[in-house]
């Protein structure tokens, strides 16, 4: 596949040893290639007994596996690539969590109210403290903003981590005895899941632009297997024995085609773009989504599998 420009990784695969004694080989050359490549990031599972590899090109994971083997003489289980799929929000909306426990002694309280909303594509997580009167104490502020954070790499919809959002942290109380940092994480960490559910969230995944030159007698063809991988056609022009089509397909749809299929067309990165009909109903509860038929289709390499990121 080709090169891209995207700066996010679209792309991961997982990596293990074949033999288990070679898990600390593969960890430690692992550990010096990324060292080496910033352009790939290695997320160690040994608990799992793998790793994961994210990058975004195909031809960047090819290059590790091929220097695990070649360089290090290691024997590699290695999985398909997979699309990396991310979920954000589509209207802004509010929230409270509250986490009041008692046990014993001293007991734990935290209070905040939230409201979410879309930020700019590519913007990330924004963080406002819009806190006034002192509802909630300073020393509670980063606590507060250390529950979003873990929400959202959580996601609320399959799993997938949260990005492009902007949450406000408006109001809140807090108890003279009782209140911690803790109370306040798990409290932000509930405010910021359930405004999530009630602001259109959607599932992202990686878009790839195609540039397609092909005989007129093959148009139709190339029209029904962009159709079929979920694609749209965007440009089409017709010239002297050749016709120009610059079309939009998901990555994942692109990584499960035959051989000299579409993806053997140039490309490059797009955007991330909503999986249709992948949000929760308007009334924010819960709604399937794997299931929707507009879900990236049985057999496409998407991850499809909730994934829990490393804590920072």
């Amino acid at each position: 596949m080709s090169e891209s420009s995207n700066d996010r990784p679209i792309l991961r695969l997982v990596v293990s040893p074949l033999n288990g004694a070679d898990n600390t080989c593969l960890q430690a050359a692992l550990v010096e290639i990324a060292g080496q490549n910033t352009s790939v990031s290695v997320i160690a599972r040994p608990q799992e007994g793998h790793y994961s590899l994210e990058a975004t090109t195909e031809s960047a994971l090819d290059s590790i596996c091929d220097r695990l083997r070649d360089e290090y003489h290691l024997l590699i289980d290695v999985g398909p690539p997979a699309a990396i799929l991310l979920e954000t929000v589509r209207k802004q909306a509010e929230a409270e969590g509250k986490y009041i426990r008692q046990t014993g002694g001293s007991g734990n309280y935290g209070h905040c109210k939230l409201r979410i909303e879309p930020a700019e594509p590519g913007k990330g997580y924004q963080f406002i403290d819009d806190i006034s009167a002192g509802a909630v104490p300073s020393e509670y502020i980063d606590p507060i903003d250390q529950g979003i954070r873990t929400a959202m790499k959580q996601g609320v919809l399959a799993g997938f981590p949260v990005v492009d959002v902007r949450v406000t942290l408006y109001d809140g109380s807090y108890h003279e005895t009782d209140s911690n940092p803790m109370a306040f994480t798990f409290a932000s960490s509930i405010a910021f899941k359930e405004a999530a559910k009630k602001a259109s969230p959607v599932i992202l995944e990686p878009m790839m632009s195609l540039e397609i030159e092909v005989p007129q007698e093959i148009v139709p063809a190339i029209r029904r297997e962009i159709s079929v991988h979920r694609g749209r056609i965007d440009h089409e022009l017709t010239g002297s024995g050749l016709n120009e089509i610059r079309a939009t397909v998901p990555l994942s749809e692109l990584l499960s085609v035959a051989p000299g299929g579409l993806a053997e067309f140039p490309m490059k990165f797009s955007g991330y773009e909503p999986v249709r009909d992948s949000g929760l109903p308007d009334d924010g509860k819960a709604g399937v989504t794997a299931n929707k038929p507009n879900y990236p289709r049985k057999g496409s390499r998407s991850e499809v599998t909730p994934w829990t990121p490393e804590e920072e």
